[in-house]
């Protein structure tokens, strides 16, 4: 018989008080490709909770793509970038996405990677290694993505970087503390849409603060890019910016509909991102045939497609914000595919999703710490391919409900 050792122990004990305080997460097993009518667990259900916002993600031409890659380049890249798996593929994907940004940031190269979380750790953890330890400040908004919250920590624990958190709703005190700043290095690090609330930072006042304390100004455009702008080129071509002193990141599995991320900045910090991001050099390379496929994902974004379910994503979150009329759950302004509801404790927000569940839905619940205590909600997600109907269907149920989950309390 095998005994309980300490590291078991605590891991049993912690797991216990996840269940006790109803924060346990748990997988659900689709067999079925990313779309709006997936099978979970067995049951066919209708998805309103995918980052896959323009629809790509099952879409024929990326599917024939992605083949065409694997029979061009092979199933893997076999080393890092910097050994020998960079491929043409990987070359040609990196001049199309800096020339997505090259009216915005002047002598844009681009970098990708597999992943927006090492995208983030390699931006924040290279960049402040600019300067000698300590002479690095960091300024993040307090609702950023986990993995720009990693990489700040990182930064500060490796190169000496302070760390100030601000609102981005109130940029007062910001601007106060960088008044205050004497250090040579400044970073503000932002998301471009915050990918629990939906609202989009206001870049346009955040780089003015930035020039006028010399700092750079990092972006996370993950849930904007493919979206936002007449071209879907995200949130610089939106607000219409253009500066050096951006450093823009963008993923590539959600509005793009496949796999990756990359950072475009001015050329001579992707030259130092690839000589001392340590995530970037010891990292094998994404398969080449993802790169492939990317390349006509990137086609589909800019072209008439892509404009067209832009629009479709337009009308969605019209109607969204005209009928969605709850009695007492509260949602929010948001401009963008993401439409959370608060529900507040995590009891009422897993009541809800499993009612949701019931009906034929799939809008897990959404508890800390991905998002502040007391603040519980369903997260909404719309998708290109959902139709009017769709929604409004949605809409029904979800009032229906909200008056079930009043009754059950009361």
């Amino acid at each position: 018989m095998t005994h309980s050792f300490n590291a078991l122990s605590m891991a049993e004990k912690q797991i216990a008080d996840l269940d006790m305080q109803l924060l346990r997460r748990k997988l659900r097993i689709t067999d079925t490709a990313c779309d709006i009518k997936t099978t979970v667990n067995g049951r066919e259900l209708t998805a309103f909770c995918s980052n896959d916002y323009l629809g790509f993600a099952n879409h024929p031409g990326l599917i024939s793509a992605l083949s065409e890659g694997a029979h061009l380049y092979g199933a893997g890249s076999g080393a890092s970038h910097l050994i020998s798996g960079h491929n043409i593929a990987h070359e040609s994907l990196e001049k199309k996405l800096a020339a997505f940004q090259s009216h915005h940031i002047p002598k844009a190269r681009a970098l990708f990677f597999s992943t927006g979380y090492l995208a983030n750790l390699t931006a924040i953890t290279g960049l402040v290694r600019l300067g000698q330890a300590g002479e690095a400040s960091i300024y993040s908004a307090k609702l950023n993505h986990a993995s720009l919250i990693d990489g700040v920590r990182l930064a500060s624990a490796q190169n000496k970087a302070s760390i100030t958190l601000f609102d981005h709703q109130q940029l007062d005190s910001l601007r106060a503390d960088l008044q205050k700043d004497s250090r040579p290095l400044k970073i503000i690090v932002t998301d471009g849409v915050f990918s629990m609330d939906g609202d989009i930072a206001p870049v346009p006042a955040l780089l003015k603060i930035a020039e006028e304390f010399d700092a750079l100004l990092l972006i996370d455009d993950a849930h904007g890019f493919g979206v936002l702008g007449e071209q879907g080129h995200g949130i610089l071509e939106q607000e219409k910016l253009n500066s050096d002193r951006i450093v823009y990141i963008g993923t590539l599995g959600k509005a793009a509909g496949i796999s990756g991320a990359f950072i475009c900045a001015q050329e001579f910090f992707i030259e130092w991102l690839i000589q001392k991001g340590r995530p970037y050099i010891y990292s094998t390379a994404t398969p080449p045939a993802i790169a492939h496929a990317l390349l006509k994902s990137l086609e589909m974004i800019e072209g008439e497609e892509g404009r067209r379910r832009r629009a479709q994503l337009a009308q969605l979150i019209d109607i969204w914000h005209e009928e969605m009329i709850f009695s007492q759950w509260q949602k929010t302004s948001s401009c963008t595919p993401i439409q959370p509801v608060i529900l507040g404790s995590n009891a009422n927000a897993l009541f809800a999703s499993s009612l949701l569940d019931k009906a034929g839905y799939w809008i897990p619940a959404i508890r800390p710490p991905t998002v502040p205590a007391g603040s519980a909600r369903l997260r909404i997600t719309f998708s290109a391919t959902h139709s009017a109907d769709d929604l409004r269907q949605l809409i029904r149920t979800l009032k229906t409900i909200e008056q079930e989950a009043m009754t059950s309390a009361s």
